[in-house]
């Protein structure tokens, strides 16, 4: 990959990110390049900045400093009419999945397309049912949020992300709050949908078996910086303290408890 990566140029290149929330510095420099088809995996401490890092991506957060170049377009000086078109090429799984309550499953899946004025209901009722199928949850179209499980939640979340289609999707801990079978099933599923859909795709987590099944590359994220970054192959073989503790799962004894 790294002789790769000299030949070609980042599809996402993320700058000096810098972000504060009050007086904390949540990020503090992160530099980081996302290639074409790749699956990047951020890894990290819960609370430790990945989820905000995740937010810059698609412009729901401005950094304090930094640039983040999307195909080479700086989006942190974009305004909201002018991210529009950037939006619409990345779709993103909320942690919580982000669904409309009052809403069945097909008119949350539908939502982005009406969003975007889009008026022919064949086009519209075609395009979710697909994304259903992608996601294996065609038949529930008219079922409640409130009547599917944790995991179907997130299926449903996922088949608007993607309804698009996008050419990046953005996950945030796609496997936080459920059980080991589901959670397989839901690594899978983002690996099915790579190869389908041919997306690039960005995994928040700290999820290390999550992370052996879909990563290409990782990236730590340690006190606001990237500490490290590389194959699973090099995270494995890391003999660096602070990797070896993550991977691990253990606490750092000489520091206090966050």
């Amino acid at each position: 990959m790294a002789h790769e990566e000299m030949t070609r140029s980042p599809l996402i290149d993320v700058q000096n990110l810098t972000q504060k929330i009050g007086p904390q510095e949540i990020l503090r420099g992160v530099d980081l390049s996302i290639y074409a088809g790749e699956t990047l995996v951020l890894l990290g401490k819960s609370g430790g900045g990945k989820s905000v890092f995740l937010r810059h991506l698609i412009g729901l957060m401005k950094p304090v400093e930094g640039r983040i170049l999307f195909e080479g377009q700086d989006i942190a000086q974009l305004n909201e009419r002018q991210l529009e078109p950037i939006r619409r090429k990345i779709g993103m799984l909320f942690q919580d999945g982000a669904l409309f309550d009052s809403l069945n499953v097909f008119d949350n899946v539908a939502f982005p397309l009406r969003e975007h004025r889009q008026r022919n209901e064949k086009e519209i009722r075609d395009k979710v049912y697909e994304s259903l199928s992608l996601v294996n949850m065609s038949g529930h179209e008219d079922k409640m949020p409130v009547n599917l499980s944790g995991g179907m939640r997130k299926r449903v979340a996922l088949a608007r992300a993607i309804i698009s289609p996008p050419s990046v999707i953005l996950y945030d801990e796609p496997t936080a709050g459920l059980d080991p079978i589901v959670s397989d099933s839901i690594n899978k599923l983002i690996r099915h949908l790579q190869k389908q859909l041919q997306v690039t795709s960005v995994v928040v987590t700290h999820d290390m078996v999550s992370t052996n099944h879909v990563g290409d590359r990782v990236a730590l994220l340690d006190r606001g910086k990237i500490h490290f970054w590389g194959s699973l192959q090099e995270l494995a073989s890391s003999t660096d303290p602070v990797v070896r503790n993550f991977v691990e799962g253990r606490s750092d004894e000489n520091n206090d408890i966050e």
